[in-house]
């Protein structure tokens, strides 16, 4: 038995030191990357900031709401001052769809501080505007709906939103010119660019409105 006993003891021993040197090569195995897995270069990359700052504003395409009222007039918003309540351009244009204090006027806002302030009253201020430009441009927007003038198709959105930039009048100057007297702003956008880009949305919920006021 005692004989037994430290054959079994002694090959117990050799087991668990055989294990632990198996453990102890395993453990120290270096595995070879392949060289098409290697990371040979830094993908961590930051934009420089004076690369940022030369983005044009008027490049940068807003989120689409689709082709409904608040699409056209979020659409509308973010190319007249990226959709800031707030905002005064350098010619004194006011709010989130830049209005003059004129055509504020005819709406019966007197108070430029507190509409820039509110932007409830700017929003009702905007479809007030579309809704008294639609009544001027009523005729012409019968007229020249679905008509091709330089290459551009006029629709009913592309009228009132080239209204908003450079006044009914004008608008009509050109669509009775067939395009010939396309007026600019100050900077740089015409009646013939607005018609294109706000072309073909639906704001047949907005009713034509003679003297319509907020």
């Amino acid at each position: 038995m005692k004989r037994w006993i430290g054959f079994i003891l002694h090959l117990a021993m050799i087991v668990v030191l055989t294990s632990f040197g198996t453990y102890t090569v395993m453990k120290k195995v270096d595995v070879e990357i392949p060289e098409s897995l290697k990371v040979s270069t830094n993908l961590e990359f930051f934009a420089p900031q004076d690369s940022i700052a030369l983005i044009d504003e008027d490049e940068v395409t807003p989120p689409f709401l689709g082709k409904a009222f608040n699409g056209f007039k979020e659409a509308l918003a973010f190319k007249e001052s990226q959709g800031k309540y707030h905002r005064v351009n350098t010619l004194g244009y006011l709010g989130k769809y830049q209005f003059g204090s004129s055509t504020l006027h005819l709406m019966g806002v007197y108070d430029m501080d507190d509409f820039l302030e509110n932007p409830e009253l700017q929003e009702k201020a905007f479809e007030a505007n579309i809704a008294r430009n639609k009544w001027i441009l009523r005729r012409d927007i019968k007229r020249f709906n679905g008509k091709t003038i330089g290459g551009i198709k006029v629709t009913e959105s592309g009228i009132l939103a080239a209204a908003h930039l450079a006044g009914a009048g004008n608008v009509k100057k050109y669509l009775r010119s067939y395009g010939q007297n396309d007026v600019t702003d100050a900077y740089g956008s015409n009646i013939s660019y607005y018609m294109k880009k706000f072309a073909g949305y639906d704001i047949s919920n907005i009713k034509q409105q003679k003297n319509a006021k907020v």
